[in-house]
């Protein structure tokens, strides 16, 4: 699991990676000045990340110096101009050769731009970016071979965003001979949507690379929340208790399901967050949830999911010992073939003895051990 972390200290969620983003730590805030590098922040995320044992770091690399703006329309997010095609690509890469060198080994990947789909954070081309992501990639691996280079994020939830976008940029990355390890998606379904919405957006995104001939790579999931306020006049729909630790468990495993190699939950903070449905802090609902999943997940062997109507039936092998998780897309599936005396855990990671051979399965995944 992965995470955009607000405060590290006092964390107590199982978490493997945390991905650089709204901390301080993008190009825009870093280099106020052109060729003056303000370092501390990104220093002190670091410091902080790795007391608490996280070592594997995803630096977001943009967005654009307000000095090295095209223009300072549109939104100012996090600083006037973030958002434009930079005036020198030069510049673009002493940045990255900058980070690089004085990161090495600390930093383990960079993503070259955030939800480049929306013209919010990027007003340039397609090629534009391709040709920042080439530059940037052709940096790092000269600097730091053993650096991931990870795509710029495409949202998938507004079509006509994601459809102007994603496809060109793909397109625009295999002219360049694929510059990059990992490509990304921010899988965040609209406001009034839910798991199985988002579970769409995996397999639109999911095509669209088959479509496109992309390399096998990993696909990367660097943002993701639900209940979000927005497009557009939908308010924030909190989301808590059981209900937000069914949709998390599910989260991650349609993202097994999928082939989603990372999953980054937006965002981990003691503080309210007025934006987002899921709040994820210590002592959230959906805090606990994440612990199930590693119960159920961590240092498993993953064999698989397979699909019946709506049901989802996967197998995982951990210590030894079988189980089989089961979900619906929508709606209940009785099940008649259950072995008795199997256990059945839910998404609280409570157990139970099954007494009876007829279990019904609803879009709240469980655990069954051993297998049918």
């Amino acid at each position: 699991a992965g995470l955009h972390e607000g405060a590290f200290p006092g964390r107590r969620v199982p978490v493997t990676s945390v991905r650089l983003w709204d901390t301080g730590t993008s190009w825009a805030q870093i280099e106020i000045e052109r060729g003056r590098y303000n370092w501390s922040g990104l220093d002190r995320a670091l410091k902080t990340a790795e007391d608490a044992g996280v070592d594997d770091v995803l630096m977001v690399l943009g967005p654009t110096p307000t000095w090295n703006a095209r223009t300072t329309e549109g939104v100012h997010y996090p600083l006037p101009g973030a958002a434009a095609v930079p005036r020198s690509f030069a510049a673009w890469d002493a940045f990255v050769s900058a980070t690089v060198d004085r990161y090495a080994g600390r930093i383990s990947a960079y993503q070259i731009w955030n939800e480049a789909s929306l013209r919010m954070f990027w007003r340039g081309s397609a090629t534009t970016l391709a040709d920042l992501t080439k530059r940037a990639y052709d940096i790092i691996k000269a600097r730091d071979p053993e650096a991931t280079v990870v795509a710029a994020s495409s949202t998938v939830r507004l079509p006509a965003a994601y459809e102007r976008f994603f496809p060109a940029y793909l397109q625009e990355l295999a002219n360049l001979g694929w510059p990059i390890d990992v490509l990304a998606i921010h899988s965040y379904p609209t406001g009034e949507q839910d798991p199985q919405d988002r579970s769409e957006n995996l397999r639109t995104a999911r095509q669209t690379l088959i479509e496109l001939g992309a390399p096998n790579v990993p696909l990367w999931d660097t943002e993701l929340n639900y209940g979000l306020a927005g497009p557009g006049p939908i308010a924030r729909t909190p989301i808590s208790g059981q209900q937000a630790k069914d949709w998390t468990v599910r989260t991650y495993l349609d993202s097994l399901k999928y082939n989603i190699d990372r999953t980054y939950w937006y965002i981990w903070t003691p503080a309210p967050y007025d934006l987002l449905g899921i709040q994820m802090t210590n002592r959230s609902a959906a805090a606990d949830a994440l612990r199930t999943v590693a119960d159920w997940l961590q240092d498993a062997e993953w064999g698989g999911c397979l699909q019946d109507d709506l049901l989802n039936s996967c197998a995982v092998r951990k210590e030894g010992v079988a189980s089989e998780l089961l979900w619906t897309d929508q709606g209940e599936i009785t099940i008649d073939d259950v072995r008795l005396g199997s256990q059945i855990c839910d998404s609280n990671n409570d157990c139970r003895l099954t007494t009876d051979s007829s279990i019904t399965v609803t879009t709240a995944p469980i655990r069954i051990n051993p297998l049918r």
